[in-house]
């Protein structure tokens, strides 16, 4: 499972105005799109689809059909995570790649109810209990096909799949931009992460595209750092 960011050099996702603050750069939106088109799922939290109202695609015709000719779907299946299941049927989240398999919502026993109501046809909705278990979202998209997971964010979902000692990969595309404002959200929030601060993951990759600094590292194969 990999997870994928672009933050600021001082850590943030995005700023605090109304407008999408672009980190990467055009080469690097390119191998985004790669890396989509390499997976079987795509995962953002509800709180990235409120505010982005992304599409969550792969742009590239012929990357789509490299797909179909590989005997996959033309686009990866969509998913979202939802505490309250409060979702917008309008989202282009759900109207866009999805006449092949419909988008999977996660939620709680209480959210699956309003999730439901609210989307209808539009996506299969699972409840996972009282609370969003990522193990248990984690088997159901292993027995629905997917072994390649892409996780996009936003800043609850990174932190919780790390706190949770989930992710084989973190991406962490550096933009060339401070940010600085308190309000703004951040790549990580709070957590207890698996050793803490004196476990040091293993760095797999450096690699600059363009203005953009992109390290790779495999959070499950750290040391103690003593």
């Amino acid at each position: 499972m990999l997870l994928s960011v672009a933050m600021s050099v001082d850590g943030y996702i995005d700023d605090a105005t109304s407008e999408r603050l672009l980190l990467s750069n055009a080469e690097d939106f390119d191998r985004i799109d790669q890396v989509r088109a390499e997976s079987d799922a795509i995962l953002v939290g509800a709180g990235t689809l409120r505010a982005d109202n992304p599409r969550l695609i792969v742009r590239s015709g012929e990357r789509q059909e490299g797909r179909v000719v590989a005997g996959r779907t033309r686009q990866p299946r969509k998913v979202t995570v939802t505490g309250s299941g409060d979702l917008d049927p309008e989202a282009k989240f759900w109207h866009h790649g999805t006449s092949e398999q419909r988008p999977v919502v996660y939620t709680t026993e209480n959210g699956a109810v309003t999730a439901r109501e609210q989307l209808g046809d539009l996506a299969d909705v699972v409840a996972l209990g009282a609370t969003v278990d990522l193990e248990m979202l984690l088997d159901d998209l292993g027995a629905r096909g997917v072994q390649r997971l892409m996780v996009e964010g936003g800043s609850h979902m990174h932190t919780a799949f790390l706190a949770g000692g989930l992710a084989d990969q973190l991406d962490l595309a550096i933009g060339p931009v401070l940010v600085g404002d308190p309000a703004a959200p951040r790549f990580l929030g709070p957590a207890a992460f698996p050793g803490g601060s004196l476990r040091r993951m293993r760095l797999a990759g450096v690699e600059q595209i363009g203005d953009v600094a992109l390290l790779r590292y495999r959070p499950k194969e750290g040391s103690s750092g003593e």
